[in-house]
């Protein structure tokens, strides 16, 4: 008995023994890496012999911390904004020119930066949500009941009218392509539609298009809108897919249309996406093609992304800047958005009398009645709403952010 007494209190010892020396040498790595540190801000011609003899001794230190600093430098260039000078912006939109007139089908890929001209934040630019978000900054609030197609949506409607464009694979969850007049069979909102809300309990889904913010009361794995399917009397959910979700609604995320798209493609033309989402989907790339028989890739965008040695041309340019010289090279006219031709008013499912209170979000109004107000005194709004697709995401990212 005394023996096993014994065992267990060596044990025991052995194990604080054993954490006390990790903790020393813990401590001891922080500060070889305080003094290396310090001595690598330091010009070379200002460093002491004692120094030397420092980095000498702890070469581990100084490698890791030297693969650090070239890692932040990689980072930070990639967040850089470029600007193609107007002679080079002018001479590659005649590049993508030809290249749009030679596709047999051209599928387009779009993101956020197609819409900051619409005054919706993106993500990842030099004021994008997340970006403010890892600086420790509060991103300001959006009305996104304001936001109407830009140049660039409409170039792309336009340019499908044209049959130039075959198909339109869309990351945004703002509605615009559709508000556009893009027919819908033609468009896949892979990350769903703020405007939609649509019943599961139905077979098919049933689709219920509002003139408003379904997304208020909805987040990650909780997409209850707190109204009810007209048919079946379900729980309504919203059409979003959170960071972490698998998307598999029909519609509007509409994933059989863009794989489809993507296996006729012979030219893909990206604008305003960072392509960090977008890469990561086999099936949009024709990666199970040889590397000669995949998609000709051109990209419109400011900053880097993983397909930039992919492709045939890489535009640093907005996008509304690029389409307009695109249209111009084209000899196509650029349709103008009129709120009165606006398809989201005649698709749009009307609330039931109990429903009306169901939202605090503001409604889009029809042009007639935009009109008719135009003579009323603006109501004070305070700051704007924060959309329930991307506001939600502020929270979030602001608690991992504290951690």
């Amino acid at each position: 008995m005394a023996e096993s007494e014994r065992v267990v209190v060596s044990s025991r010892a052995e194990r604080k023994a054993l954490e006390k020396e990790k903790i020393l040498q813990r401590e001891s790595q922080r500060n070889a890496f305080k003094e290396v540190s310090k001595i690598l801000k330091k010009q070379e011609s200002e460093r002491t012999e004692e120094d030397l003899d420092t980095l000498r001794q702890h070469q581990d230190t100084v490698k890791e911390l030297c693969n650090r600093q070239n890692r932040r430098t990689v980072l930070k260039r990639k967040q850089e904004e470029l600007f193609d000078n107007a002679e080079d912006l002018k001479a590659k939109v005649k590049q993508l020119a030809e290249a749009i007139r030679q596709a047999q089908h051209l599928v387009v890929y779009t993101g956020a930066g197609i819409s900051t001209a619409a005054s919706i934040p993106d993500y990842r630019g030099p004021n994008g949500v997340w970006t403010q978000l890892q600086k420790g900054r509060s991103v300001s609030a959006s009305d996104l009941s304001e936001a109407e197609p830009t140049v660039t949506h409409m170039c792309i409607r336009m340019l499908h009218k044209e049959n130039l464009i075959q198909h339109v694979v869309s990351q945004n969850c703002d509605g615009l392509h559709l508000r556009s007049g893009l027919p819908r069979h033609s468009l896949s909102e892979l990350h769903g539609n703020m405007f939609i809300e649509v019943c599961t309990s139905c077979s098919p889904a049933r689709e219920c298009i509002r003139l408003f913010d379904v997304t208020e009361r909805t987040a990650l794995h909780r997409h209850g809108t707190g109204r009810s399917c007209g048919d079946c009397g379900s729980e309504l959910r919203d059409t979003i897919v959170h960071f972490g979700e698998r998307g598999i609604l029909e519609q509007p995320l509409n994933w059989k249309g863009a794989a489809e798209a993507a296996k006729q493609a012979d030219v893909i033309l990206c604008l305003g996406s960072s392509l960090k989402v977008l890469k990561k989907y086999a099936c949009l790339w024709a990666m199970n093609r040889p590397a000669n028989k995949r998609p000709k890739l051109y990209i419109v965008n400011l900053q880097w992304t993983p397909k930039d040695d992919l492709a045939a041309l890489k535009v640093h340019g907005k996008c509304d800047d690029v389409m307009h010289l695109l249209m111009k090279e084209l000899d196509i006219p650029i349709p103008v958005y009129h709120r009165a031709e606006d398809p989201i008013f005649t698709l749009a499912t009307p609330l039931k009398p109990d429903e009306e209170a169901s939202h605090t979000r503001k409604q889009l109004l029809p042009a007639a009645l935009v009109d008719s107000l135009q003579h009323l005194e603006p109501s004070p709004l305070g700051a704007g709403v924060q959309g329930g697709w991307f506001g939600k995401g502020y929270n979030k990212g602001k608690k991992k952010l504290a951690r």
